[in-house]
């Protein structure tokens, strides 16, 4: 029964390295987007109090 194992090859154990496979021309820092989620938040909050009064 012990002698009927599979055995797989040890590789990378399933991780991928994507930052190696490929470089976007376009990149934002951290922060970048930290503050732009926060903005859009606020805007959506705005909107929910006072888009109908707006947007009718």
């Amino acid at each position: 029964m012990a002698n009927d194992k599979i055995r797989m090859p040890s590789g990378q154990g399933g991780l991928t390295r994507y930052f190696d496979e490929f470089k976007s021309k376009i990149e934002f820092s951290p922060a970048a987007i930290i503050v732009l989620s926060i903005v859009i938040m606020i805007i959506i909050i705005l909107l929910h109090y006072f888009g109908s009064g707006w947007f009718g």
